[in-house]
């Protein structure tokens, strides 16, 4: 048995490396260590379908696992639901079918193929057909945080100042400036993702874990004891401490 605390940042559907860190994270802290997930399990990688799989799985053998949710992950809920092709925090130009979003790598992890001759409803009627309602129900329930101990676990981030249970759901799953400008101590030290960096990052007042597996680069996974934080790699436990001022 373990105390420590793990996270996985935006895993974007690249399932080899989940395997991967999930196989680090029992060979440090054994079958039943507590792993908590920031969200973004969907898109632009190649098998989003099969994370979706593994994490429920994960939760139907009652893993000792906690999973955000992320504005990604919500994106594909609301096309498949309600054929909505663009949050309203996107630029009127940018939907989730674009491909910077990744939503056809998604979709085509269903076996669902989008040309741009497709029509939206055209690429809707398919999603529906081959998403199960599994998949939805699950994103669906997901919280939008996760307090434990001094640790505050959300995609996104918070908006400043604001009470956690008056936070907006938009802010904890697409909130960006705001907080990552902010610099001042929270009553937690946040550990987030959404926004990708080229390396896991300490802030003083947050912790960033994208690091950027979505485009290609290593997926990145903490172990938190209390504040104290190390990045887990092949090699054991790196020290990760807040960058200079």
């Amino acid at each position: 048995m373990t105390n420590s605390i793990y996270a996985i940042g935006d895993v974007h559907g690249q399932l080899e490396m989940l395997l991967d860190a999930l196989r680090m994270i029992e060979r440090e802290g054994g079958p039943d260590a507590r792993v908590v997930f920031l969200g973004d399990y969907v898109d632009r990688g190649p098998n989003s379908r099969a994370v979706l799989d593994l994490l429920i799985e994960g939760q139907r053998t009652d893993r000792n696992w906690v999973m955000v949710k992320g504005n990604h992950d919500r994106m594909m809920t609301r096309f498949v639901q309600d054929c909505e092709i663009a949050d309203n925090r996107l630029p009127v130009t940018l939907n989730w079918l674009d491909p910077r979003l990744g939503g056809r790598e998604t979709l085509a992890s269903y076996g669902v193929e989008v040309t741009d001759d497709d029509r939206i409803y055209q690429v809707h009627e398919r999603a529906c057909a081959a998403v199960p309602p599994a998949h939805i129900d699950f994103v669906n329930a997901l919280p939008l945080y996760h307090q434990e101990g001094e640790l505050l676990f959300v995609h996104a981030g918070i908006r400043p100042g604001m009470p956690l249970e008056h936070q907006a759901e938009d802010d904890l799953v697409w909130i960006r400036q705001e907080f990552l400008r902010d610099t001042t101590p929270h009553p937690w030290l946040i550990v987030h993702g959404h926004t990708p960096v080229n390396r896991a990052e300490h802030c003083g007042n947050r912790i960033n874990l994208d690091a950027g597996a979505g485009y290609g680069r290593p997926l990145a996974t903490a172990v938190f004891e209390g504040r104290q934080c190390w990045l887990l790699t092949a090699g054991g436990r790196v020290p990760l401490t807040p960058r200079p001022s």
